[in-house]
């Protein structure tokens, strides 16, 4: 094959080839990043859709509890203030937000135990009813998001393409996990 070239010309074509293939692998590892990094975005904005959801619920939800606990109103402004904490810029910061938001709901629900009232009422069996759902959603794209981020932060770290991500300064993402101890225990919840 090659017969006739001179060994100069067989290791510049070598070297050709090489080169080629180097680009070649380059490219595809970098497109694989962006790939990966655009999943990790598109599972968070999935799971962002059903915190807005939870979000909006919790008006509703506080104003029902409200008419049967007016004495509980430093918990119920909690919630509120969980709520209304203010619009966050980094995922770091959301998901410690939405970290308070759950730990403000779980205290409505465990209000809501000294009050056999509420309990009974329709609006507030509706609402929570509502608030599994959505809970149940937010945990399916919790896991989502999470197996996204493990997915990116292993192409980001593992050799060989780990080289590729620090020339383009692909950084790991957070993952979507429990920050307070309390919350990783069991809750026992009866309505």
């Amino acid at each position: 094959m090659f017969i006739g070239l001179g060994t100069g010309a067989i290791i510049g074509i070598v070297v050709a080839v090489i080169v080629f293939l180097l680009i070649l692998w380059f490219v595809a590892t970098y497109n694989k990043l962006i790939g990966k990094r655009n999943t990790c975005e598109e599972a968070f904005s999935t799971m962002d859709v059903y915190l807005k959801k939870r979000f909006d619920l919790i008006p509703n939800l506080v104003s029902t509890v409200k008419g049967y606990a007016k004495h509980e109103s430093e918990t119920l402004e909690k919630v509120i203030a969980a709520r209304n904490s203010g619009v966050t810029k980094t995922t770091e910061e959301r998901i410690e937000e939405e970290n308070q938001i759950t730990g403000a709901l779980r205290q409505i629900f465990a209000l809501s135990e000294n009050y056999p009232d509420l309990k009974a009422n329709q609006n507030f069996l509706d609402l929570q009813g509502q608030l599994k759902s959505i809970e149940a959603d937010i945990a399916n794209a919790r896991k989502y998001y999470n197996g996204a981020v493990k997915d990116f932060n292993n192409s980001c770290e593992k050799v060989p393409s780990n080289i590729v991500a620090g020339m383009f300064h692909f950084e790991r993402k957070p993952m979507f996990e429990v920050t307070e101890e309390a919350e990783r225990e069991n809750v026992k919840v009866e309505f």
